[in-house]
């Protein structure tokens, strides 16, 4: 089965879309965040929701798991770096994790400059 190939978003399409998900950042050809619960228990319930979402969309991020902090990266592969369906699994995910329990805040450092082309 083809897939139609998502385009990759200009780094201003980039920044205009994180203004919406502050806890985000690009790293590279890469958004990233990290998530903080209050256990190891409710880190894996979360890697698990993020799993069935990323095969039902057929989108999968690149995970780290720290006992109870787990690290999100995005990037489209056949983009060659960040597009819209990186944007929509971030936010798919931010609605995952406050939805549980013992969520706390972590926040992603800043976005280093991008060196231009």
């Amino acid at each position: 089965m083809s897939q139609a190939v998502v385009p990759k978003l200009s780094p201003d399409q980039v920044d205009q879309a994180l203004k919406a998900l502050p806890e985000w950042a690009a790293v590279g050809e890469a958004i990233q965040r990290t998530y903080q619960f209050s256990d190891f228990v409710t880190s894996m319930k979360f890697v698990s929701q993020v799993a069935v979402h990323a095969e039902q969309v057929q989108h999968h991020p690149d995970l780290l798991i720290r006992y109870s902090r787990v690290t999100v990266t995005l990037a489209t592969h056949d983009a060659g770096g960040i597009s819209a369906k990186d944007m929509e699994s971030a936010r798919a995910y931010d609605a995952m994790a406050l939805g549980l329990p013992g969520q706390v805040p972590v926040v992603t450092p800043p976005a280093k400059a991008r060196k231009k082309k």
